[in-house]
């Protein structure tokens, strides 16, 4: 059975408007042209609580909302913090399925950290996105795509909801059928004539009922009805690095402290890498001082890096190539690069470092 999170960010593109200018917290935003041909592209939930939505008109949505403040979009600054969240997600997995700049699907039956609780990821992951983008992101915790992504509209905004296996049927019986995935305006007319309107409804049908009426799609409303979606998660993107970073409670100040820091970074990305069962020729290592100045060094080998013995060899080599820290540093990372599969006597050698 996998363990699947869908998380949605809190009204995205109005959130990160809200976030970089402080004079729009707390007010109503709207994202997109204020113009009489104008449309919202995204609403903040101060203007939501006016019934002010994504794709209405911005003539409709003024007259709904007087107070209603119109932000130009600024996509290039949502696809710079969407690309934070999803490094956040590579983190625990590859499994991501990216479905827009501001949800994803995330497969965590198999993860880098070996957590077996899906609700605990799905925590951390909400931690970290607050953390390094000052936004909320709201998730469900599910058995499969369909349920996961019901889920994360249970507690929003930045809020968790969890649909476990014994929970799955009776929580979809009482939605109306729009509410399943795959149904649309014109399906949702259809059943409806048949005399569906809610999945209870749906589930009374024999499947042959609904083959005849909806061809190969009516097999999979027969499995939604009844809490079954067999439809993986699909990554969109091979991984070009892998990495780890730390950012510590005290700043360290001398080079030994920071030596000590690094080594178990560094078995951390060994633990990713040998997880996806590939090895890199690209090491580079990452530090942030005190005063949020970031400096990286790098380096490129003829030959994959072997062992976490070597990664950690090269990761104190670079290490020792940065300039002076005058302030101490609060974070330390590092990454593989130049990813390829892992041959029989790295895969061995990967086994060797974890066991």
């Amino acid at each position: 059975m996998r363990k699947i999170i869908h998380v949605d960010m809190d009204a995205f593109f109005a959130s990160v408007e809200q976030r970089d200018d402080p004079a729009l917290r707390g007010r109503p935003v709207a994202v997109g042209g204020a113009s009489a041909r104008g449309v919202v592209a995204a609403a903040s939930y101060e203007a939501r609580a006016f019934g002010v939505r994504s794709a209405m008109s911005s003539v409709v949505a003024r007259r709904k909302c007087p107070e209603l403040v119109f932000v130009k979009p600024r996509f290039e600054a949502y696809k710079a913090v969407s690309a934070q969240i999803r490094e956040i997600f590579y983190e625990f997995t590859d499994l991501v399925e990216p479905l827009s700049l501001d949800e994803a699907y995330l497969d965590v039956t198999e993860n880098f950290a070996g957590e077996p609780s899906a609700t605990r990821i799905a925590q951390a992951i909400r931690a970290e996105i607050r953390a390094k983008t000052g936004l909320t992101a709201s998730a469900g915790v599910s058995y499969n795509k369909f349920l996961a992504k019901l889920a994360s509209d249970e507690r929003k905004p930045d809020g968790l909801f969890v649909v476990p296996p014994q929970m799955g049927p009776s929580f979809v019986s009482g939605l109306p059928v729009e509410r399943l995935h795959g149904v649309g305006p014109a399906t949702r007319a259809r059943m409806n004539r048949l005399g569906l309107m809610t999945v209870a409804d749906l589930r009374e049908r024999p499947l042959d009922f609904l083959s005849r009426r909806f061809g190969k799609a009516g097999r999979h409303y027969y499995g939604l009805a009844r809490g079954i979606d067999e439809r993986p998660v699909r990554p969109d993107r091979p991984r070009k690095s892998i990495g780890a970073e730390t950012t510590f409670f005290e700043d360290l100040d001398d080079a030994e402290a920071m030596r000590a820091a690094l080594a178990p970074i560094a078995q951390k990305v060994w633990g990713r890498a040998a997880a996806l069962g590939v090895c890199g020729r690209g090491v580079t290592l990452k530090a942030k001082s005190a005063d949020f100045v970031v400096s990286t060094r790098a380096r490129s080998l003829r030959a994959p890096v072997a062992s976490v013995e070597a990664l950690t060899r090269e990761g104190f080599a670079l290490l020792a190539c940065l300039p002076p820290q005058r302030r101490g540093v609060r974070l330390l990372g590092l990454s593989l690069s130049a990813l390829e599969p892992a041959g029989r006597e790295a895969a061995a050698q990967l086994d060797l470092a974890l066991a």
